[in-house]
């Protein structure tokens, strides 16, 4: 199959492949997905051979507002329109009890499904276009960094979708937020672009769940993307150091090998005690939002340089830390050394 390269004002073409059950890697604001019509559930099963994808692993469907919520989900709670009011379009996933006409494909077998409804323009403007909604995942292969560029999405699927419409670069860097409205209380199941801070200004409680800052176990079902499953990984292991930002440079400059063959990627502050390694800029230290938009690109440029182990700064959990925290311990293996 030769993927066709889509520009800008492609749109409709797009948005008919999609209809016509084909692959298409969509830009939105988080990361590059391969969107498929997440109604055709011989579509859907595109996406898991293309990305070489676990089966028990749900997906998300995209919509162009919220008035598309009751078509595909049921017993929507109060919490969800007023979370839509805030944050949609944008980086936010809710999971909610969903309708029979989501195939199960889509939800792993679930009850429930994953829904959000894009910030990019061109992402909506391809859902209304098709009049479907899009199941798309991030638009890698199973356990790679995800893609930040359309570069990024076509070094891994050249081959394996329809097309790729370049949209630019994302704007956030990492996936959407994903909080579970099921339960009581709702329950953040995978941080990214939306902090849990700014949830708990709209919900009165948010619990966290385990697997943000754990593996879940072989048997435990993961309830929504990014949870169970070694992801984000760049080839060679990567070691997180966490601590203080001084003093987790120290730790790396003192332990790092006196060899090309080890990358690093840290803070802006710190990179010129790096210049004899190959080095990645992460953003500044107190710049979370920074470092969620360049970790991704930071992990497929040490790809690029074929290191062979790689050492991680680690920001604090606050705000969209928690985000580029939950990340690079899954990138990993939540190999996190603490100084």
């Amino acid at each position: 199959m030769e993927t066709l390269i889509l520009e800008p004002n492609e749109v409709g073409k797009a948005a008919g492949i999609i209809r016509s059950g084909g692959l298409v890697g969509i830009p939105t604001e988080t990361v590059y997905g391969l969107g498929a019509n997440g109604l055709d559930s011989e579509a859907v099963e595109r996406i898991f051979l293309a990305k070489g994808r676990p089966q028990d692993n749900p997906l998300i469907l995209h919509i162009p507002d919220a008035s598309w919520l009751e078509r595909y989900c049921q017993d929507i709670p109060k919490d969800a329109w007023r979370l839509a009011e805030r944050f949609w379009p944008g980086p936010l996933t809710m999971i909610l009890r969903r309708k029979p006409a989501v195939p199960d494909v889509v939800t792993a077998g679930l009850d429930t499904v994953g829904v959000r409804c894009p910030a990019h323009s061109m992402c909506r403007a391809i859902i209304v276009q098709a009049g479907v909604p899009i199941a798309a995942p991030s638009g890698n292969l199973s356990g790679k960094p995800s893609p930040t560029t359309a570069r990024h999405m076509l070094d891994d699927m050249d081959g394996r979708i329809d097309a790729l419409l370049d949209g630019g670069d994302c704007q956030v860097g990492v996936e959407s937020t994903i909080i579970d409205l099921t339960c009581t209380p709702p329950r953040l199941l995978r941080p990214g672009g939306i902090p849990l801070e700014q949830l708990k200004d709209v919900l009165e409680s948010v619990e966290l769940d385990p697997a943000v800052t754990r593996q879940l176990g072989k048997e435990e079902r993961p309830r929504a993307p990014g949870m169970k499953y070694r992801h984000y990984a760049p080839k060679a292991p990567v070691t997180v150091v966490r601590g203080d930002p001084q003093d987790t440079a120290q730790y790396i400059l003192d332990h790092v090998a006196d060899s090309y063959w080890e990358g690093i990627i840290c803070f802006n502050e710190y990179v010129h005690w790096f210049q004899d390694y190959p080095v990645e800029r992460l953003g500044g230290a107190a710049d979370t939002f920074e470092q969620a938009r360049r970790l991704f690109r930071a992990l497929r440029a040490m790809d690029d340089n074929g290191v062979k182990h790689i050492w991680a700064q680690c920001p604090d959990s606050a705000g969209m830390g928690l985000a580029v925290v939950n990340r690079l311990s899954k990138a990993a293996g939540f190999h996190i050394l603490e100084v």
